[in-house]
């Protein structure tokens, strides 16, 4: 051929070259790719980014997103090596790879080995299309291609280790990690990175949950080939071999689940939901609730929050022991269910007596039977103390030293504090009484938190949140002078039985009926609340706040810290003296209407209370006396039905029906009355 043809041949064949290559060219560029998009489970994290809780995807598979730098290195080497190891060098489809296929079924009479790089296994899980008919495979060659011209090989990788199937509805390498080994897949052992290797070659007929012996054979296999080809040593395959599989499948992180549930509520569609709890001590608390149960009646049900009160932020909340629907109703977050507070509401009200100068922890208060109009509350023992200081009227958790408190502040202005403090307030009926003193409102356990962190922050509201975002404006409810006094008063409460005297600021409580068992403290930094229970409201006989509640309050603090943070110095006004060296007015209490009032031993009718209708068939009528000095003389419309009686007790003749007033003259003089109808 002369040279001139051999050119011109020449130049053709380059033409056409180049025009195939262009065609070829476009014919990749136009391709058009599946979703990369994927939906991952929402993780829930704690401070340290640590995983507390993950959720499936809409279709219930497990697939948590993950990223190169989340991967044991060690674990990419192996797969690269052992599923593509020109990977880093091929295009998207490995020539090499190719040529051996071909030859190796001419040889053979069929395929002995696969072409299939990485890129084109990741093609084919974002197709989830056949893979056997040449079409499939013709559209998986041309996706690989188009991804390794619009992805980088990062990029690449990464979609692999996040679509990877591991068996059943395990996608994705970190899923695979958590389900089958318990943990991050950031560390994990040579025979770890081998089976995650072996898996998606076959996930359901290698899985190690259903077939051990599979599974375990395709990891040694894995191992071998990679110590033949040198990416792991012959030493560390053979001790990778010697390690068991794992042969069940690990449940997945599910710590703090009625606070995730919430948060993911609020933000449904988020894919981290980043907290301020710690993972650690989140499952300390777990543990502790969880024990604190043993022996408890079957319905009987615990719950617990922890904060740092300098913050705001939760580090800690357990809802209840369980999250299923079981005899204790596991799915009711008891953080959030509005309970009677019991005696819990003391410190509050001492501290607003304190602030407004109507008492000092050092004033003397009378303990004896008192009636506040039809209201006459009793201790909860029964017994009464007489003369006591109010320190020890609120380590006693006294009650009618409490309610007189509240009726000189006013129980609308308590209530005003407890809702300034960051608390949820329910009143029945909607309006405040005196009950409220004694936990005739609905508060929540993480409202008396609030409440208590309020104290234990020297009176200044810091809300409590669980999201990183959710601190607040700092508001002052108290002064710090009366937040300190009442934090002095209470951390000089005696411990229960068998834990430290370590100066815990606490208060126990416990509601009518013994339907809440309460305990509430702080330290220098953390403030923990606890309550037990049921939640169906019904009562736990012979459950108390000191004998049930406050145990578990102490085990709590000690498994927060081996040692308590010392509470803060006395501010500089805060007047330290005995009860003789404090100013006239603040050496016994006396309400602002004292001047008209009577005095604290006057005589009171107890029986029958003002306004009552009583019906009484031959005119007698019980009257009951407290209160004053005998001998007692009773009138019954200024006309002497009994005279000089000692007794507290008797029958007098009123009349016949209507209207009448009732009188008693004590031997001192004093005297009260009441009005009342008879028929």
């Amino acid at each position: 051929m002369r040279p001139e043809r051999m050119l011109f041949a020449l130049a053709v064949l380059l033409f056409l070259g180049a025009a195939a290559r262009d065609r070829f060219d476009g014919w990749i560029d136009a391709t058009r790719l599946p979703p990369l998009a994927l939906e991952t489970g929402t993780e829930v994290r704690d401070r340290h980014g640590l995983l507390l809780r993950a959720y499936t995807v809409a279709d219930g598979r497990w697939r948590l997103a993950t990223g190169l730098d989340a991967v044991d290195p060690r674990y990419v080497r192996m797969l690269v090596g052992y599923e593509d190891k020109r990977f880093f060098e091929h295009g998207g489809v490995d020539p090499l790879a190719v040529l051996r296929a071909g030859v190796g079924a001419v040889m053979h009479g069929g395929i002995r080995s696969g072409a299939s790089t990485l890129t084109m296994q990741v093609a084919r899980l974002l197709e989830e299309g056949p893979t056997g008919a040449w079409s499939g495979k013709l559209r998986q060659l041309r996706v690989a291609l188009a991804l390794e011209r619009r992805l980088g090989k990062e990029a690449i990788l990464t979609l692999y280790l996040n679509r990877a199937p591991f068996g059943g509805n395990i996608e994705g390498v970190r899923a695979a990690s958590l389900v089958y080994f318990g943990k991050e897949p950031a560390r994990l052992t040579p025979a770890e990175a081998a089976l995650l290797v072996a898996l998606p070659q076959s996930p359901e007929t290698r899985r190690p949950d259903r077939f051990p012996a599979a599974a375990e054979a395709a990891r040694d296999r894995v191992l071998d080939r990679l110590a033949r080809a040198g990416v792991i040593g012959t030493e560390a395959a053979a001790a990778a071999r010697r390690e068991a599989v794992p042969t069940a499948r690990r449940p997945f992180p599910a710590l703090a689940p009625h606070l995730a549930d919430r948060l993911l509520a609020d933000d449904p569609g988020a894919g981290v939901i980043a907290t301020t709890l710690d993972r650690p001590l989140q499952r300390a608390m777990e543990d502790l609730a969880r024990e604190a149960l043993r022996g408890q009646g079957a319905r009987v049900s615990v719950a617990l929050l922890v904060a740092d009160h300098r913050t705001g932020e939760i580090l800690a909340q357990v809802g209840s022991p369980a999250y299923d629907n079981d005899p204790r109703q596991g799915f009711v977050d008891m953080t959030e269910a509005l309970r009677s507070p019991g005696s819990t509401l003391k410190p509050v009200i001492y501290g607003l007596a304190f602030d407004q100068g109507l008492a000092h922890p050092e004033t003397l208060i009378e303990d004896v039977p008192t009636a506040f109009g039809t209201y006459a509350p009793q201790n909860f023992d029964g017994a009464f103390r007489g003369t006591v200081r109010l320190r020890d009227a609120l380590q006693m958790s006294l009650n009618i030293p409490a309610v007189k408190l509240t009726e000189a502040i006013g129980p609308a202005r308590l209530v005003d504090a407890l809702r300034r403090s960051g608390a949820r307030v329910e009143i029945p009926g909607g309006r405040a009484g005196l009950a409220v003193a004694l936990g005739g409102a609905g508060l929540t356990l993480e409202g008396l938190v609030q409440v208590y962190a309020m104290l234990a922050e020297g009176g200044v509201r810091r809300d409590l949140h669980a999201l990183p975002s959710g601190a607040g404006t700092p508001q002052r409810v108290l002064s710090a002078e009366a937040a300190w006094q009442v934090g002095d008063i209470l951390s000089g409460l005696a411990p229960p039985v068998g834990a430290p005297r370590n100066g815990l600021a606490y208060k126990t409580g416990t509601s009518y009926g013994h339907r809440d068992a309460w305990a509430i403290g702080f330290d220098g930094r953390h403030v923990v609340g606890v309550w037990m229970g049921r939640p169906d409201g019904t009562p736990v006989p012979g459950a108390f706040g000191g004998d049930l509640a406050a145990p578990v309050l102490f085990q709590a603090f000690a498994r927060l810290s081996p040692r308590l943070e010392p509470l803060g110095a006395p501010p500089p006004g805060v007047l330290t003296v005995a009860t003789a060296d404090l100013p006239q007015p603040l050496q016994r209490f006396r309400p602002r209407d004292a001047a008209f009032a009577a005095a604290p031993d006057a005589p009171v009718i107890a029986f029958p209370p003002e306004g009552a209708e009583l019906a009484i068939g031959d005119g007698q009528l019980a009257v009951k006396l407290r209160g004053g000095v005998p001998p007692f003389t009773i009138l019954a419309d200024g006309r002497p039905v009994s005279v000089a009686t000692p007794e507290r007790e008797t029958w007098v003749g009123v009349g016949g029906p209507g209207f009448v007033t009732l009188s008693v003259i004590d031997g001192a003089g004093r005297s009260a009355r009441v009005a009342i109808r008879v028929e």
